[in-house]
């Protein structure tokens, strides 16, 4: 996008600046009540809230931060409950607008653990949270967060990759800006069938899907602090895959701070001034791997907000990862401070 394509920054100032302002992906999470059982024969669902940037957003506010989220809903009853939800949590949704002509996404997941758990994505013809228009962005809001929070997704689709690559622009690598590199290659297909979980990538990259991202991708480096992904979400961003040449290419596309997930092998950190964290799992029952990624993007932002060393953000933030994978549900088991205070003094 031609730097003539930013809109200016707001003339009306936002009141406050948000801890953090997240932009993305929202919709109604329908999990099976029983595990272990295909979603065929499922017979009882519970209903959360979803998607990775509202659950990042959620993450941070259970830890005390001030949160906001900009997406869109459908106009329906699912809208309505978003909107309750993210109140209830104690995330800001006035950047949170309905879009009449569709309907609020729902998605299914598979409960097989202690490490699978298939996603069955519900976004046809078209999430709203793809409908984010760069003319109705609040730019001085955005530039004004401690730390903004955008996705891979955010990219796959118009006018959401314009939209988002403004917010980037219009933000000038101001405070901390997170690039959390969610690949998820039936959004970028148009396919609304099964995906793997947050943590472990699909590895279904199709014919023309990391072909078409990458640039898109390289352009949100530049203007990132921040990456995030794991190994298969780095090389479709890097085209490399072992952990120390992925942090090395993230590096070196624009990022002050790589963090690489490994899966079972745990988290790889590596900051521009040298500085380097490798952290195992904190070993927990698995019950759902989901959200695990989310509540380790919102506490991960929490530490790089407390100012605490690398080491300790993220063992931090992988406790806190820990915590929701031994948990059902995403949004809702999000941990507070002294939750993952305990099991880091238990681990």
């Amino acid at each position: 996008m031609p730097e003539s394509a930013v809109p200016r920054v707001a003339a009306v100032e936002t009141a406050e600046a948000f801890d953090l302002i997240t932009m993305g992906r929202i919709g109604v999470d329908l999990y099976p009540l029983q595990t272990g059982v295909p979603l065929a024969q499922v017979e009882s669902f519970g209903k959360f809230l979803g998607g990775s940037a509202a659950n990042v957003a959620v993450a941070a506010a259970r830890l005390g931060r001030s949160a906001a989220v900009i997406t869109r809903t459908g106009q329906d009853p699912f809208g309505t409950y978003l909107h309750e939800q993210l109140k209830e949590f104690g995330v800001d949704d006035r950047w949170v607008t309905p879009v009449p002509a569709y309907p609020t996404p729902v998605t299914f997941c598979e409960i097989f653990p202690p490490d699978d758990f298939p996603l069955y994505f519900y976004r046809q013809p078209k999430a709203p949270d793809l409908e984010i228009r760069t003319d109705e962005l609040d730019y001085f809001a955005i530039r004004a967060a401690r730390v903004f929070w955008i996705t891979g997704t955010g990219l796959s689709e118009e006018p959401s990759r314009s939209a988002t690559l403004a917010a980037l622009k219009a933000r000038a690598r101001t405070g901390i800006t997170v690039f959390d590199l969610d690949w998820r290659p039936m959004f970028w297909h148009g396919d609304s069938g099964s995906g793997d979980s947050g943590d472990t990538g699909s590895g279904d990259t199709g014919s023309r899907g990391p072909e078409a991202a990458r640039p898109y991708y390289a352009e949100a480096l530049r203007h990132a602090t921040v990456a995030v992904g794991n190994l298969d979400e780095c090389e479709i961003a890097t085209g490399v895959r072992e952990p120390r040449a992925c942090a090395r290419a993230l590096l070196d596309a624009g990022v002050e701070l790589a963090v690489v997930k490994q899966g079972p092998k745990g988290v790889l950190a590596v900051h521009r001034d040298g500085t380097e964290a490798e952290i195992p799992p904190v070993p927990v029952e698995v019950v759902n791997g989901l959200g695990a990624g989310d509540a380790f993007g919102g506490s991960l932002c929490h530490g790089l907000l407390s100012g605490w060393e690398l080491e300790r953000t993220v063992r931090y933030a992988n406790a806190a990862g820990a915590l929701v994978a031994s948990r059902l549900a995403c949004s809702s088991a999000m941990p507070t401070e002294s939750e993952v205070e305990n099991l880091l003094a238990r681990a």
